[in-house]
């Protein structure tokens, strides 16, 4: 009889105990509460590699988080929102960071990227379906911190540096088709920039924010694949580098990013862009500030795993989601 009193006695203490550090947490860190209680974000489970400059693409309902500038990073994660899992499959055959990664036809392709001084120009599509990599042709030119899109079919890669310190911030265009796995340029973007990040919506491509050499940049450019055109958009509110973006139900949300080059703060700042009324709206912040984290979406869901922070080798495991249709915030 004592034995089952003092079990009980103990379980009590300990749930008394563990409430009590859950209290203390959400104390400490209020803002990262407040937002995973507002409805529009939840906390999924952790990625099993911590990373951050990586790169995620979304295939049949699953998630690939891939590579990272930790270490030379080459490893992929899948995961299976059905299950809250994460799962290791077969490591991207070039370890590196600051590249960008494209889905055409249920396939997922890297390009580019940078790790300990070295650019790369690499090409390598992943099928999920086989858990294979194979390599491709190069891009012409050998970049990092650039962004890509797909639209009919082909990846616009756009933006991006080489070398560091910095030798030059694109201007061209390169354009891939995995049809015939040939590259071709368009026209350069006017505003040259590295650590953007482009969208794809409604056949046209945004490159949003980024930095131009000077500092970080609020800028929106429209571009036209049909006519190789570029037109100027409303800013967004924030200028930042290093942030993500993605198109859910006819909007763009632009999350993240950091405020100067070297970083001070981690933005955790959302902000929609709605391209038919070409204006902007503040929607509720991600619960923790990254930087060079990357994003993709799902049944209408944005999922954020993992992150940088202001520090070069900063990498985080933590996968936020979130609910555009739940967050009332900006309305």
């Amino acid at each position: 009889m004592k034995r089952i009193v003092f079990f009980l006695t103990t379980i009590v203490f300990a749930s008394i105990f563990i409430g009590w550090v859950d209290r203390m947490e959400e104390m400490l860190i209020p803002e990262k509460f407040s937002q995973l209680k507002n409805g529009a974000w939840s906390q999924l489970a952790n990625l099993q590699t911590a990373r951050g400059l990586h790169s995620v693409g979304a295939v049949n309902g699953k998630i690939y988080a891939i590579g990272g500038n930790q270490l030379q990073n080459s490893s992929v994660e899948e995961y299976e929102p059905g299950t809250d899992i994460w799962t290791h499959k077969s490591p991207m055959p070039t370890g590196r960071g600051d590249f960008s990664c494209c889905v055409v036809n249920e396939k997922i392709y890297a390009i580019g990227g940078w790790v300990d001084n070295m650019t790369f120009s690499n090409l390598e599509e992943y099928d999920p379906s086989t858990d294979n990599w194979t390599n491709k042709s190069p891009m012409p030119t050998t970049r990092w911190g650039h962004s890509c899109v797909t639209v009919n079919g082909k990846i616009y890669v756009i933006g991006g540096a080489t070398g560091w310190p910095v030798n030059e911030i694109f201007k061209a265009i390169e354009v891939y088709n995995p049809n015939t796995n040939t590259w071709t340029s368009k026209g350069a973007i006017p505003t040259p920039r590295w650590m953007l990040s482009c969208c794809a919506i409604n056949g046209k491509i945004y490159a949003i924010g980024g930095h131009d050499g000077q500092g970080a940049v609020s800028i929106v450019e429209e571009y036209d694949p049909m006519t190789d055109t570029w037109a100027k958009k409303s800013p967004m509110p924030t200028a930042r580098w290093a942030l993500a973006t993605v198109a859910v139900n006819g909007k763009i949300y632009a999350i993240g990013g950091g405020n100067v080059y070297p970083p001070t703060m981690a933005y955790g700042i959302v902000e929609e862009y709605d391209p038919v009324t070409d204006t902007w709206r503040t929607k509720s912040p991600m619960p923790a500030g990254r930087i060079g984290l990357a994003i993709c979406t799902l049944d209408g869901k944005i999922y954020v795993p993992g992150g940088g922070g202001i520090r070069a080798r900063d990498a985080y495991s933590e996968t936020y989601v979130y609910d555009p249709s739940n967050d009332k915030a900006g309305q």
